[in-house]
């Protein structure tokens, strides 16, 4: 009966949840310049959590992610001050947006495989990324847009902690999102997925309903965490809405850190961010720098950083695999 009350899945609710207390309480007490910089870690860190989702547990390896991070800051800014929604409804319904747009994307994107996929999800980020930068009456064009509705919120010290608490939550609710799906049947079914969509669908696992489940939910998430972005940054312009780079950072992460898992997004992003502040000053070399040390990590560690440590250590902060206990039967 004990070993039923201290479930993995209770032991990660309590941590997660006394974790998620001491950082939101920052919001009290912290420094305005410290919460604008560990806004950006959050936001990247559910983005990590997201794509690795999509490519590491459901094989759906994506390089059009930006897509969902532009549709989210111009669905919040078109919501908030073209439709005078307001600004906390219009960051909901944002993921709703998403959604809806992301069903008919994956119907199509689910007929093309493997490598033709990947290109496929570029190719529907850069249609979104002409629509939108196209309706310049709108879009702002080169210049982009500001969101006005978030200058209401005064003074700004008020809208950086409050973008700081909404970034907690989205990073940690997307952590317990990938634990507790993989934890579920729906889990078991992802990873067969992964492993063999033949082998699955013999199984009697319906692949394309998992697929579209994970993509709409990756691609609404991801909106989310867009428009969080955008309301921290008040300014969005499409070039930079619709840029390549957010998917190649959210893959430099989970590769470094170790695809597949739920720790390694969360060291990948702990990796990436310490690199990118330290080259900052290198410009478009910064990328450059950053691809190499991701090739030489894939080389050497090809489970990535995580995976070296939980083969020397053993030790899994979330495990996601069941295990029979060798004492479940004296249990019941």
């Amino acid at each position: 009966m004990r070993s039923l009350l201290y479930t993995p899945e209770r032991r990660i609710a309590v941590i997660g949840f006394l974790v998620a207390a001491v950082l939101i309480s920052m919001a009290s007490w912290g420094e305005i310049r410290t919460m604008s910089l560990l806004i950006e870690f959050f936001y990247l860190l559910a983005l990590s959590q997201l794509w690795n989702l999509l490519a590491g547990y459901a094989g759906l390896v994506s390089v059009g992610q930006q897509a969902w991070i532009g549709i989210g800051g111009y669905a919040l800014l078109v919501m908030a001050d073209d439709f005078g929604i307001p600004l906390g409804l219009a960051f909901l319904l944002v993921g709703v947006v998403a959604a809806l747009l992301s069903y008919p994307a994956a119907k199509l994107l689910f007929r093309l495989r493997g490598g033709y996929y990947a290109i496929g999800t570029w190719v529907v980020s850069e249609v979104f990324y002409l629509l939108i930068s196209g309706s310049t009456s709108w879009s702002g064009g080169g210049l982009g847009r500001s969101l006005q509705a978030a200058r209401f919120i005064q003074p700004p010290a008020m809208r950086i902690t409050l973008v700081y608490v909404i970034a907690v939550v989205l990073a940690i609710g997307s952590i317990a999102l990938v634990y507790y799906l993989m934890r579920s049947r729906l889990g078991l079914g992802l990873t067969a997925i992964r492993d063999s969509e033949m082998g699955a669908a013999s199984l009697g696992v319906n692949v394309n309903k998992l697929k579209l489940f994970v993509y709409v939910v990756c691609a609404a998430g991801t909106a989310i965490v867009g428009a969080l972005i955008y309301l921290n940054a008040l300014n969005i312009i499409p070039k930079a809405a619709f840029s390549v780079n957010w998917t190649a950072y959210m893959i430099f992460m989970v590769v470094i850190g170790g695809i597949g898992t739920i720790e390694g997004p969360i060291f990948g992003t702990i990796v990436f961010f310490l690199l990118r502040q330290y080259l900052s000053d290198f410009g478009e070399w910064s990328l450059i720098i950053l691809g190499c040390a991701a090739v030489i990590i894939m080389l050497v560690a090809p489970q990535g950083l995580w995976g070296i440590i939980r083969g020397r250590s053993q030790i899994e902060l979330f495990p996601v695999r069941r295990k029979l206990s060798p004492n479940f039967e004296k249990s019941e």
